[in-house]
């Protein structure tokens, strides 16, 4: 690795991943939005409301969010409001993903608010005659030397000048002083998603119109021919639109929308542009292209020992949530507005403008909840959609909601890979060496990425502007194929390269984790296979290997908290699995244990972790994205693949692509290493390796024998047994 690539990396490291980064440092977003003004509102009728341009994805780090600025003011959560992801309002974060809202969002807020507390208090100060430093909040009313002065705290924020910059009067509380009047709270938004309306699916408009888009067969199909009068013709359609090989219907219910598209689909012809059929696991798998190298410290060839070596590959896979991609747009003469459930609300405008050749201006975007988020998935595309769809009919508001076999043909996947690891044992049975090769597709291909929109539809018009070549995630924002490739372990020499494959009749972009869960799986059986050869425990061959005490901290707690259940004796066909990494290398820790029991299929029967990412803004927050982590991760282990024919996907239903069912779920268990006060690293993305090494390594437990080929089902168990 160039001297240069690894001061970069390191500069990275230091001041956005957290390694370095302290509570004191001001955050980055600060840079971008400086003044109070990007993050407050200060309203007679609507009082204190708090700008973040995260967006809620289920994570429930709205939840979060609001509770960092209360516990900042020293106010209960329900005295302020939070306003997240609208391009006419809220602060550009960028995309809610990574594991950092809490990190880089939470931070920004928490530092506003105590900028806004520093001038009410000031405020206050001069009404009572005296200094600032003897007031304190709690509770939202101020007290003067631990009495109370009568005054409520948001009563002086009409005074605040939200010209100033954060950055010059923020003083964030410190640790001794957080978390007075509440710890936790329970999720803002859960009673709402359970018994309410809150979805960009359920909203209504008066005289809303339906709109269901054609899509072509496979990604390199092009519309021949179709019949639009008969089209238009159809019982309930309003209007058809169609842009080269876009097309859109308009009718008057979801249903007619729904029903003409699917006779569109099947009454059109379409010429194929791209023919040569693949299997495409085996195609990235025995890619020879150019390989860059990500990391490389040391000679891994000049080493003396034993060569140990694997490899795991994954196939494709689906962000699978439980409800499709939906969006509403209307347009208002040249201007449009869209609902929508993407990540990044300033990055999809900005695509569709390029997209529809006009200036962002001309465009609002705003988040609404939808069925959950892993990544890139199909939401900005039928954002894209809805906007085609509604310009043909101005001033109606058009929602369009993809169908499943729309959702399983159209959407982003998440990229098949081939992960390679040697590692050398040295005399002493040290790691002296470990040598990683990651073949894989590119895991980002988000809206603006390369110069280009990335939008499914744009690639389809008149004028098709196609996705450009991804380059995939840069190294600086802890890489794609790449993710978690470098060992989290203390090894002499490390060297990480990695193929991009690309021209595949796929698409691929981020989900959760990205390379990460395989290059963790991969790293982690090589532990493993290693530690059986060697006759010792895992668990020990790991922490003499690990440099520093939060690693050790979590691998011997896991321990603790399994070892009682470790001793009841395991039937024949059971096995218990270890797995560990740190996210990104400079994010959050997580180790995990499980026990399955194996008898044709692969059954998950226990699962314990525990997480270290710092301090924990809600704990039962964080233990909720860990235990989501895990269960999502075990589905992906065990069940999940994306069947193709060579040049297109074939799965239309959920029959087609098994998950993880509720009877199958296994009794979870997380715990969380507290660290008040120390900088928060993120946890939404902390637990997908980990689980899938402790499933993999289990499963080579129970049978004596290492899968290598995900997932594991029957039929990739008896494949590696008869290797």
């Amino acid at each position: 690795m160039p001297a240069s690539l690894m001061r970069s990396r390191m500069r990275h490291d230091a001041r956005f991943a957290g390694e370095d980064m302290t509570v004191d440092a001001p955050p980055p977003p600060l840079a971008d939005a400086p003044l109070m003004r990007d993050w407050i509102e200060v309203s007679p009728t609507d009082g204190v409301t708090f700008l973040s341009g995260r967006v809620e994805l289920g994570q429930g780090n709205s939840t979060a969010l609001l509770m960092m600025v209360a516990d900042e003011l020293g106010v209960s959560p329900d005295a302020v409001a939070l306003k997240t992801a609208r391009t006419d309002r809220t602060p550009n974060e960028g995309f809610t993903a990574g594991s950092m809202s809490i990190s880089f969002g939470g931070q920004a807020l928490r530092w506003a608010a105590s900028a806004l507390l520093v001038q009410m208090l000031d405020a206050a100060g001069e009404r009572l005659g005296r200094p600032p430093r003897d007031l304190r909040v709690e509770d939202g009313e101020i007290l003067r030397n631990g009495v109370s002065t009568g005054l409520k705290l948001l009563d002086f924020a009409s005074a605040a000048d939200l010209s100033c910059r954060v950055a010059d009067l923020a003083k964030p509380k410190a640790e001794g002083d957080r978390w007075k009047t509440f710890r936790d709270i329970p999720r803002i938004d859960l009673k709402e998603r359970l018994v309410g309306t809150p979805f960009v699916h359920d909203m209504t408009a008066p005289h809303m119109l339906h709109g269901a888009p054609v899509h072509p067969p496979s990604m390199h199909s092009a519309l021949d021919s179709l019949d639009l009068d008969a089209l238009r013709a159809r019982p309930g359609v309003v209007e058809v639109v169609r842009d080269g090989s876009f097309v859109g219907v308009v009718a008057n219910a979801p249903l007619a929308a729904a029903r003409a598209a699917e006779w569109a689909a099947k009454s059109g012809t379409w010429q194929a542009t791209l023919v040569e059929e693949i299997d495409p696991v085996e195609f990235i798998a025995a890619s020879t292209a150019d390989a860059q190298t990500i990391v490389e410290t040391g000679n891994v060839n000049r080493n003396i020992g034993r060569w140990y070596e694997t490899t795991v590959t994954r196939p494709f896979i689906f962000h699978g949530s439980i409800g499709p991609a939906a969006a509403v747009a209307v347009w208002d003469g040249d201007e449009a507005t869209v609902w929508t459930h993407s990540q990044g609300v300033f990055q999809l405008r900005k695509a569709i403008a390029v997209a529809l050749r006009t200036v962002e201006e001309k465009l609002s975007v705003i988040h609404v909840p939808g069925a959950g988020c892993y990544g890139h998935n199909g939401a900005d595309d039928v954002a894209f959609d809805a906007v085609l769809m509604a310009r043909a009919v101005p001033g109606r508001h058009v929602k369009v909601v993809w169908s499943r076999r729309d959702e399983f043909r159209a959407a982003p996947m998440g990229a098949a890979m081939a992960t390679t690891v040697r590692g050398l044992l040295g005399p002493d049975n040290d790691l002296t060496a470990i040598d990683v090769m990651v073949n894989s597709a590119p895991h980002t291909s988000r809206p603006g990425a390369g110069g280009t929109p990335n939008l499914r539809a744009a690639a389809y018009l008149e004028n098709p502007i196609q996705p450009a070549r991804s380059a995939d995630v840069p190294v600086a924002r802890g890489g794609g194929a790449d993710r978690n490739a470098a060992p989290t372990y203390k090894v002499g020499s490390i060297r990480v390269q990695r193929r991009l494959v690309h021209d595949l009749p796929y698409r691929t972009s981020a989900l959760r984790s990205l390379g990460a869960y395989n290059n963790v799986i991969a790293i982690e059986s090589l532990m493993d296979d290693i530690a059986h050869d060697l006759g010792v425990s895992p668990l020990d061959f790991r922490l003499q290997h690990v440099a520093d005490q939060r690693s050790r901290d979590v691998l011997q707690r896991i321990e603790v908290k399994t070892r009682k259940a470790r001793e009841v004796p395991l039937p024949e066909g059971a096995g218990w699995g270890l797995g560990f990494a740190r996210y990104k290398g400079t994010g959050g820790y997580c180790a995990v244990m499980v026990r399955l029991e194996v008898d044709g299929d692969v059954r998950v029967t226990d699962a314990f972790a525990f997480a270290d990412v710092g301090e924990a803004v809600s704990p039962e927050g964080v233990k909720n994205q860990v235990e989501g982590g895990m269960l999502q991760s075990i589905s992906w282990t065990l069940k999940e693949a994306v069947q193709v024919d060579g040049i297109s996907t074939t799965v239309e239903s959920w029959t087609d692509y098994p998950i993880l069912r509720f009877s199958e779920a296994p009794r979870v268990s997380v715990e969380l290493v507290e660290r008040p006060g120390a900088f928060p690293l993120g946890a939404g993305e902390i637990s997908q390796g980990p689980t899938g090494a402790a499933v993999c390594n289990a499963v080579r437990v129970a049978l004596g024998i290492r899968v290598c080929d995900l997932p594991i089902t029957r039929d990739a168990i008896i494949a590696a047994a008869n290797a």
